[in-house]
């Protein structure tokens, strides 16, 4: 990651807000909103209106945040309507990069970042939801996007299926607090701790919360009952990721997701909902963490293993789609 400052790129790992050895997350900072009729978005700022090709979603297929704008991309059949570029595996000390970036051929995505707002400072991340037709970012934060896409455009694609359910939003909100904080945080802050004791306390708040969905999904199917949510593939995108990457690179060892059998049927049942499998990519999700976290991997090795099996092909093929 990295950070744009007095308008220039700064190569930085960690957040400057970082303290204790604990590695900090900076919120998103473009908070806009798609909805079916541009009007403002539940959270009050500026509303986008959904319209077919207008708008462009850049991911990298290693980050499980933008994964996640993909996979409800794919469930809510806005293939056709959303047009998506995928950064460059490797990130190094310009940040994010592009082999092939079809709207301005940039070389790098803080330039989207600075082309949004040339006053902009702060973090660059993905994904980003990009505005083709006013040329800004709508929005960098990935569980408002794929809110957005839960809904936004129903009306143009008939696919009604609710990720978020009305009824289940306590229930939601209140899993995903969790989840976030201690498991998809968590996995970062025990793999970019500096000192000893913040990374025993990522660990352990971790494996604690482990435990406690191995309990969760041991007495019902989903996070939040019987109903696949936007809890679920929020949690997804972390667990595909943990045994390939998270044990060894970020030293989260106590135990592999295989070991936990609910756990692992619902990674395993989650992955072959249809679309779903296209999104995962194993040797770009490696190549990512082991040869761009030179902090953490200073000779850059990509480990071979580990084999796994989750019933299905990877589905890279399954990318050219995009």
């Amino acid at each position: 990651m990295g950070l744009i400052q007095n308008g220039q790129w700064v190569d930085q790992w960690y957040d400057t807000k970082s303290s204790g050895g604990e590695y900090r997350r900076q919120d998103s900072r473009f908070r806009s909103w798609l909805t079916s009729d541009g009007q403002t978005g539940p959270n009050g700022e500026t509303g986008f209106k959904a319209e077919k090709g207008r708008y462009h979603l850049y991911v990298s297929l290693a980050c499980p945040w933008a994964h996640r704008t993909l996979i409800f991309r794919q469930l809510k059949n806005l293939q056709e309507y959303i047009d998506v570029t995928v950064v460059d595996a490797i990130m190094l000390e310009n940040g994010w990069q592009f082999s092939n970036e079809p709207l301005y051929d940039f070389d790098f995505a803080y330039q989207l970042y600075l082309k949004a707002d040339s006053q902009y400072e702060g973090r660059v991340t993905v994904p980003i939801l990009w505005d083709k037709k006013t040329e800004t970012i709508v929005s960098n934060e990935s569980s408002e996007i794929i809110r957005m896409f839960n809904s936004a455009f129903n009306h143009l694609t008939g696919n009604e299926d609710d990720y978020y359910p009305a009824e289940l939003h306590e229930k939601i909100d209140a899993v995903n607090d969790r989840v976030y904080d201690s498991i998809n945080n968590g996995v970062y802050r025990a793999g970019f701790a500096t000192t000893q004791e913040a990374y025993e306390k990522a660990f352990h708040q971790l494996f604690g919360a482990l435990d406690w969905v191995e309990g969760l999904l041991t007495n019902q199917r989903y996070l939040t009952g019987e109903r696949l949510t936007e809890a679920d593939w929020r949690l997804f995108t972390t667990l595909i990721r943990f045994d390939a990457v998270y044990f060894g690179h970020f030293k989260t060892n106590k135990r592999l997701l295989s070991s936990y059998p609910a756990i692992s049927g619902f990674v395993r049942e989650l992955y072959q909902v249809p679309g779903v499998a296209g999104t995962v990519d194993f040797e770009h999700i490696k190549t990512h963490y082991y040869a761009s976290h030179l902090t953490i991997n200073p000779t850059g090795i990509i480990p071979l293993g580990p084999e796994q099996d989750f019933n299905l092909a990877h589905g890279r093929d399954a990318l050219a789609k995009y």
